[in-house]
Parts: structure tokens; C-alpha cells; sequence
């Protein structure tokens, strides 16, 4: 490569350097080699704890920094982690508590479900629900099951977020799941019936119970997904969100420290034609916190594409992205869009490239028609983009 890895990293501020080499070493604390000494010295503390907060670390970082390294560290920055990490430990508590009622309540009303994030997932890669962060909680149903469990959740007092809007029935492929808010406590429930929206392409729900796995954190069962197919879900998600937190490729990191079975997984990314994007994972989780992997994933992650798109989403972790602050500056939005392109195999590419010709909301804004004659939008849709883009003026 013209531009080395080693060169890369180099490059990168030493707030963020010491916080990959903290992590990367597994809670094995006053393990730095000396050539971090001088990088103790140059840490400008006030952007290490903005670094950590962007990157949903804190949580990993303070019990570290604490019992590790606590000579270097002020005793000022110490304590803003300690209230960042007990904080997180309370909201993991309200949210594993949360979990348990939202399990029960789809359970006993014979909805299956799986928990994709949140304290499942905290306590099966980190071992205890304190040390990952969450916003909400995530489950994932039968999609013939969606109205029934809307219905619970509505009646349990959470509020939908009405914000997908469909024409011709496309949500069920083009989204991935709706957010739901509770009226009286403000939790966020986001309810999926597939793990990645379109282009993707996803293991039925059935499979994925068929592999599911039981949690220990609640007397009543709570499912999750099985070692294989949460790398997948985790590296597809990470790679749809350009790897801007380092908190995902923490969790790759940690699973893989749980020695997926090699097979499984490399059948699994080919299967679902993610072969670049689980090689990709592979290769940041290497190349930043120097994971250990199964050499047959080793070759995943050697392979020329996946080091290019690794290479490629360096671009989110030196500018400190932050995907969710719209609008995005226009570089951003360019360089995201390409990439996001650029990560797809050629068929999945194909595919969304056809699903562009598909009618989107904003055509029945450009022209309002009845519900009847929607169907129109499919061939009008290149017509109405085009006024859209020369400002309904024509050519």
C-alpha cells in the first residue's frame, strides 16, 4: 500500500493511540510497553475523555486507568471516568431490568424474540453489564409478528416514532426496524424484523433462532443470537455505521476472544455475500486493538479488499465521525455514500442500484396522488427525480 498501516496509526493523535493500546490489552492493566512513556507525558486529558465519550469506551477505560495506571493519570480525569462509569452502571441496571419485563411481556404472548444489544450483549463479551454502554434496547421478531407485538407495546404505554414513511409497502425491505418510546419513562425500544436494512442480505428469523442462545441475566429466559451470527450482525452493523465508534470494533475485539467456530463463520459471510465486510472487521480489529484470530480467519482478513476497506473507514476514526449529527457535511456525505457502495458484492450491488428505481416517499410529496394509482410512481419515478434535481424546472 502506498500508505502504510503503521503509518496510519502513526498518525493519529496520542489521546487516541493510548486509548486503542489500553483497550487492545484485555484488562491486563500496567502492560504498556515502554515506548508509551513519552505518550503519557504529551496526553492532553480533556480530548482523551471527549475520545472515549465519542467512542462509547468510558465504560472499559475507567477500571483500567484505575487499577493500572493510576500514577499517570490526574486524579481530576480519574474521577470524571469513575461518575461517566457509574452512571453507564446504572442505566445498564434500568435497561437489563427493562429487558427482562419487555422479554416477559412478548413471551407470554407467544412472540419469539431475540435481543441483539444492550445488557445481553455486555454481559456475554464483557462479563458484567457495567462495562458497554447502550441507548436502547434492540430485539428482533418474526416479521409476522410485528402488528402483534406493536399492539403489546402500545398498550404497555410506548409511543411509536412515525418516522418511516412507505410507498407501495416498502418498508419491509428497505427498513429494518421502528423506534418505539415509553410515554411515562422515555426508554427506547427499537423493534426489528431484519438485522440490516436493503441491500442486505439476512439469515430468516428462524434460522437465527435455531442457533439462538439463553442469557443468564434474568430468571426468565432472554434469547440472543449465536456466536456466529452476532459477528455477523456486529460487523455488518459496524461496517453500515463506517466503524465511527470504537466501541463496535471493541465487540468484535471481545468476540473473538470467544473463539468463533472458523467454518461456521467464513460459510456464514459467504452465504450473505459479506465476505469484504467480515474481512474488514477482521482486519481493523487486528490492525487497531491486535486481536487474536482463528487462522482461517486470518485469511478473511488478509485478503486484499478487506485491507482496503479496513484502510478506508480510517477516514471515520481520524475525524472523529459522528454519523448521527445531521445534516453531514457534504465531504462526509460523499466519502459515506461511496463507501457504503464500495463495501457491497457485486450482486447486493446490482440490487441497489435497482431498488433506486423504486418509488420513495419524496415522489408523492413531488406529486400527490391517491393510494390507487401509487403504482404510478414506478414508472414516473425517473421523472420526478429529475424535476427534483433541476429544481422543477425541466431541462
Amino acid at each position: 500500500m502506498a500508505y502504510s498501516w503503521a503509518q496510519r496509526i502513526e498518525e493519529l493523535p496520542v489521546e487516541m493511540r493510548l486509548l486503542l493500546a489500553l483497550l487492545s490489552r484485555d484488562g491486563e492493566t500496567g502492560s504498556l510497553s515502554e515506548a508509551y512513556d513519552s505518550v503519557w507525558e504529551q496526553v492532553d486529558w480533556d480530548q482523551f475523555i471527549e475520545l472515549a465519550m465519542h467512542h462509547r469506551v468510558f465504560p472499559n477505560l475507567y477500571p483500567i486507568l484505575k487499577n493500572g495506571y493510576k500514577e499517570r493519570v490526574p486524579e481530576e480525569v480519574l474521577r470524571r471516568c469513575y461518575e461517566l462509569y457509574s452512571r453507564n452502571t446504572l442505566q445498564m441496571l434500568y435497561f437489563t431490568a427493562e429487558m427482562s419485563k419487555l422479554g416477559r411481556l412478548l413471551s407470554d404472548h407467544g412472540i419469539r424474540c431475540l435481543f441483539l444489544k444492550g445488557p445481553v450483549l455486555a454481559q456475554d463479551l464483557y462479563g458484567e453489564v457495567s462495562l458497554r454502554t447502550s441507548s436502547d434496547l434492540d430485539v428482533l421478531v418474526p416479521v409476522e409478528m410485528l402488528d402483534e407485538a406493536e399492539a403489546l407495546l402500545a398498550s404497555s404505554g410506548y409511543i411509536k416514532d412515525e418516522y418511516i414513511r412507505s410507498v407501495l409497502n416498502d418498508w419491509k425491505w428497505r427498513h429494518h426496524h421502528y423506534a418505539y418510546v415509553h410515554s411515562a419513562t422515555g426508554l427506547k425500544v427499537e423493534v426489528h424484523w431484519r438485522l440490516n436494512p436493503t441491500p442486505a442480505l439476512d439469515p430468516r428469523f428462524d434460522e437465527l433462532w435455531e442457533r439462538k442462545r439463553v442469557s443468564t441475566l434474568s430468571a426468565d429466559p432472554l434469547y440472543y443470537l449465536g456466536r456466529e451470527d452476532l459477528f455477523f450482525f456486529l460487523a455488518t452493523h459496524g461496517a453500515r455505521h463506517g466503524w465511527s465508534r470504537v466501541r463496535w470494533l471493541l465487540d468484535i475485539h471481545k468476540l473473538l476472544g470467544q473463539n468463533p467456530d472458523p467454518d461456521r463463520l467464513t460459510r456464514t459471510l459467504k452465504k450473505y455475500n459479506v465476505v469484504s465486510i467480515g474481512g474488514q472487521a477482521l482486519a481493523l480489529a487486528d490492525r487497531l486493538l491486535s486481536s487474536e484470530m482463528a487462522p482461517e480467519l486470518r485469511k478473511l482478513r488478509d485478503r486484499p479488499r478487506s485491507q482496503k476497506l479496513a484502510m478506508e473507514a480510517m477516514y471515520y476514526v481520524e475525524r472523529r465521525i459522528n454519523l448521527h449529527n445531521k445534516p453531514l457535511p457534504e465531504e462526509v456525505e460523499r466519502y459515506h455514500k461511496r463507501h457504503q457502495f464500495r463495501l457491497l458484492a457485486p450482486g447486493r450491488k446490482t440490487f441497489f442500484t435497482l431498488s433506486l428505481l423504486f418509488p420513495y416517499p419524496e415522489d408523492a410529496d413531488t406529486l400527490p396522488l391517491p393510494k390507487r394509482l401509487h403504482v404510478l410512481y414506478i414508472p414516473l419515478r425517473p421523472v420526478l427525480w429529475l424535476w427534483r434535481k433541476t429544481g422543477g424546472r425541466g431541462r
